[in-house]
């Protein structure tokens, strides 16, 4: 990470890298198996509420996680040493409903978790009030916990990851998990106030006798502009960003870009250009997970008689509707209001859903029904006309995980170029 930060800004400013901020394995596999031969890293990212000492919701701890993306890479045939993990939000996020003391108790366990584990970019962020705490919070007590984090990782680092350790720093974070109501515009964060995350952070990082930790700060998390909610985007404009896009340049760091996922590519490309050069996605893979799974089962009903049927989409609505909890401050109460955006929504709130077992039950049964009862062409142009296309030239096979792979891909391709 530090020679990218080295290399867009001495030689190439177009230069960036994507997160990949998702733990589905096909997710995973798509972006592993599209840089195979890149010859580029791939950035792959836990956020707090996903993977913690807890479990997360995916069940895992960081070193579970760690160890499951170094499975899908030998899967892939991947080289292990061009991945970075990395911590996305590590802080109070998930106990902002406990006391402070209570909630960075458990932010420092977490971080301690996080770098033992082998995660070398660590995004320090402890912009969220907790229980206790003023709203909203102090910018420096932001920066005061954030230097406590910091120095429990410099501590528990492995002395052989040590040279690969960078943080990231800043509180104009969009909300994880993405916005719970419908949104007009958003600001772009302003000059002072970037000017002051950075001030407090090396005021709190030397009161605690860790200067030394700051020269392995590489980038600055800032709101550029982009967003989105359940059915709309914004779109970065970069005339709107060139104050604070001029300001970087003057710094060691780059900016990192959370929220980027709708983007075009040649918005993702700007937003590179103009020293955005982390680009965070998760939800548009997913989004595309999705496409690419409900297209199969329209092609499996047409094509398999209902008492063999994965009933893949029914199954999926069954858990969505008995297990409201990852969705239900979202999608307000009208019900053909939240099927519609439980099946199509940007904020992609299935993307919590696809390891529950039943769901796993059906995925499973839905693939092995295609693979024995193949796609006709014909059909495959109607629902999935891209891949139709790649089948017809021979660049893939007709087989359903690689269709949906290729899928996903699709995505993954616009957040490569943008970063070339």
């Amino acid at each position: 990470m530090k020679e990218l930060v080295r290399s867009h800004k001495e030689d190439n400013q177009k230069l960036g890298i994507y997160s990949v901020c998702s733990a589905h394995p096909l997710v995973i596999e798509a972006a592993l198996k599209y840089e195979l031969t890149s010859g580029k890293q791939v950035l792959i990212e836990a956020t707090s509420n996903q993977v913690n000492q807890f479990g997360g919701y995916t069940g895992m701890h960081p070193k579970d996680f760690v160890n499951y993306v170094h499975d899908i890479a030998i899967k892939v045939g991947f080289p292990i040493e061009r991945i970075i993990l990395g911590g996305d939000h590590l802080g109070p996020n998930c106990w902002q409903q406990e006391s402070a003391s209570s909630a960075m108790a458990k932010s420092l366990e977490l971080i301690k978790a996080y770098v033992e584990a082998g995660f070398t970019k660590i995004h320090l962020d402890a912009s969220m009030s907790c229980a206790d705490d003023e709203i909203p919070l102090d910018p420096m007590i932001v920066a005061k916990r954030s230097a406590e984090m910091c120095k429990v990782a410099e501590a528990h680092i492995a002395a052989e990851l040590k040279s690969k350790l960078t943080y990231v720093i800043g509180t104009e974070v969009p909300v994880p998990g993405g916005e719970a109501t419908e949104i007009e515009t958003v600001h772009v964060s302003k000059l002072s106030d970037i000017r002051n995350t950075i001030d407090t952070h090396v005021t709190a990082f030397e009161a605690l006798g860790i200067s030394d930790a700051l020269s392995r700060v590489i980038a600055v998390v800032v709101q550029p502009g982009v967003e989105f909610d359940h059915s709309k985007v914004i779109r970065f404009k970069k005339e709107k960003a060139s104050e604070i896009s001029r300001f970087i340049e003057g710094t060691p760091w780059l900016y990192e870009a959370h929220s980027t996922d709708y983007q075009t590519q040649e918005h993702l490309s700007d937003l590179v250009e103009n020293h955005f050069a982390i680009l965070k996605v998760g939800p548009a893979l997913t989004f595309a997970l999705r496409e690419a799974l409900f297209a199969l089962a329209e092609m499996e009903t047409e094509i398999v008689s209902i008492e063999q049927s994965s009933r893949f989409k029914k199954v999926v609505d069954d858990v969505l509707l008995d297990e409201p909890k990852y969705w239900k401050s979202y999608y307000g109460d009208k019900h053909s209001t939240i099927i519609n955006n439980l099946h199509y929504s940007f904020s992609d709130r299935i993307r919590y859903y696809w390891s529950e077992p039943r769901i796993q039950n059906a995925f499973n049964l839905l693939i092995g029904n295609l693979r024995a009862n193949p796609i006709p062409l014909s059909m495959l142009s109607q629902y999935m006309p891209k891949q139709y296309q790649k089948v017809s030239e021979g660049v893939i096979d007709l087989e359903p995980t690689t269709l949906v792979i290729d899928k996903i891909q699709e995505v993954v391709e616009m957040y490569s170029k943008a970063c070339e």
